[in-house]
């Protein structure tokens, strides 16, 4: 089991690139289920500050693995949408 505290201290990499792609912002969750339905980290291009905008949403089918300090996610087509 993983606190919240916990899961935003991991830091998030994808496993096919080797790339870290930062810690967690934000939670996207279906309260009446009780599930994570994705991730929120900062984008590292962006420049704005405080904006949504700016943020990468990972859902949570695209987590491979959580570890004891890191969370590895497939990050195929993760910035496919993005300029």
């Amino acid at each position: 089991m993983y606190s919240i505290n916990n899961l935003k201290s991991m830091e998030i990499i994808d496993i096919n690139t080797g790339t870290k792609l930062g810690f967690i912002k934000d939670l996207k969750i279906d309260v009446e289920n009780y599930k994570i339905l994705a991730l929120t980290i900062p984008d590292s291009k962006g420049s704005k500050f405080f904006s949504k905008n700016d943020d990468i949403e990972i859902k949570w089918d695209k987590i491979k693995k959580i570890g004891v300090d890191v969370i590895l996610i497939d990050g195929d087509n993760l910035f496919d949408n993005r300029d």
